[in-house]
């Protein structure tokens, strides 16, 4: 049984998180430090600079030749499982027919796969998981974990940066939200402070209102395969946090099958950056709350309907992955309990940057993370009484 003593450890790595966050929301909110382009610009900086270091540097330390590849295969088969849900679901939204008008309504439903999936297939391996999962099962779980994340940020985060360029090149033809379209698929800043909330929820993440209002945009009510795919794909190619994901692992096979290592001074620059990773994400979202007008800016049906994707839906698809991999015993609880940690905090960095459900993400990082422990400790004991 996990004893207080390792509550205790959970609780103090997570604090630190709510510190960044109480910071930047007071900065807002309260002292008034920042403007909305400010802001804009702080979110640019983590998804351009911060969260591509921290992911090279977590990668490139990582031993890519000691994979247990049954529970990683489990893992892809829940999240294959959830991406071809939502997938089933953007089909049905996108192809009922109906002319200009059900046009205009499959582009505005066609967001919410990505959000769906976003809120039931990415979880917060590193903070909450490792600590965690540590103290539940010991140091293979810990192992297990980091693993889990290194996949997660090499190939199911670049998928969905991959959906989010696919949606934009279906709602306005590759054109971002601020009129960029730079190689990152940068967007513009958040064009609202606190007194004036209801223009950024126009402007960014309630169904942007370009999906509502598109009538058969992108070709004529459909978007051209060859182009659309070449765009996207030098988009993919462009955005620092997919070759960092590629680099570090290339680096990780390189100096985990020689005995390499890199200069003190270059692990020194890398992680002097890095490590503004997590903080700063966390940061950034309590600038996007103090520009709302409720901390729940998405509404309480959104947020159980997060909570319950979040802590539902992900454990019930790892266990179908699990029975096909055959998980029996501690490391099938662990596939679940895994499953049903809080949400990951860079799938709302990539939310607000790409400006598609910001609110609804925040909402499920910063009350999924409140409540996760209790939802944790509970999956645990039932577990292991089953």
């Amino acid at each position: 049984m996990i004893a207080w003593g390792d509550i205790y450890k959970v609780a103090a790595a997570m604090a630190p998180l709510y510190f960044a966050l109480g910071l930047g929301y007071g900065s807002v909110r309260w002292w008034r430090f920042f403007t909305p382009e400010q802001c804009g610009a702080i979110n640019t900086l983590v998804v351009h600079f911060s969260m591509p270091f921290f992911t090279f540097d977590f990668l490139s330390r990582a031993d890519p030749y000691t994979m247990n590849y049954r529970v990683l295969g489990a893992d892809a088969v829940s999240k294959a499982l959830l991406a071809m849900l939502a997938v089933a679901a953007w089909a049905r939204c996108c192809c009922g027919g109906g002319g200009a008008s059900k046009a205009g309504g499959a582009r505005a439903q066609s967001s919410w796969p990505i959000t769906g999936f976003s809120l039931a297939a990415f979880n917060n391996t590193l903070v909450v998981g490792v600590p965690l999962l540590h103290a539940m099962y010991g140091e293979w779980a810990r192992d297990l974990i980091v693993q889990i994340a290194v996949v997660q940020a090499l190939v199911w985060f670049p998928l969905l940066l991959l959906g989010f360029e696919l949606r934009k090149a279906w709602v306005g033809g590759g054109v971002s939200r601020g009129g960029g379209g730079d190689a990152g698929g940068r967007v513009e800043p958040a064009v609202s402070s606190s007194p004036a909330a209801a223009a950024e929820k126009n402007a960014d993440v309630e169904m942007n209102a370009a999906e509502a209002d598109a009538p058969a945009g992108g070709g004529g009510g459909g978007v051209r395969l060859w182009p659309t795919v070449r765009t996207v794909g030098l988009k993919l190619a462009g955005n620092p946090n997919v070759y960092a994901s590629v680099v570090g692992v290339v680096w990780a096979c390189i100096a985990y099958r020689w005995g390499l290592s890199m200069p003190g001074i270059v692990t020194g620059s890398l992680q002097v950056m890095s490590k503004t990773g997590t903080g700063m994400s966390m940061f950034s979202m309590g600038l996007f709350m103090a520009q709302q007008e409720k901390i729940i800016g998405c509404g309480a049906g959104l947020a159980a309907l997060g909570m319950a994707l979040r802590f539902v839906a992900g454990p019930l698809a790892t266990l179908v992955g699990a029975a096909a991999f055959g998980l029996r015993g501690d490391v099938l609880r662990f596939a679940i309990i895994q499953a049903a940690l809080p949400q990951s905090i860079a799938s709302f960095v990539y939310a607000k940057e790409y400006g598609l459900h910001a609110d609804v993400l925040s909402t499920a990082v910063i009350f999924g993370t409140l409540v996760s422990l209790p939802v944790l400790i509970a999956y645990y004991a039932v577990l292991g009484i089953v």
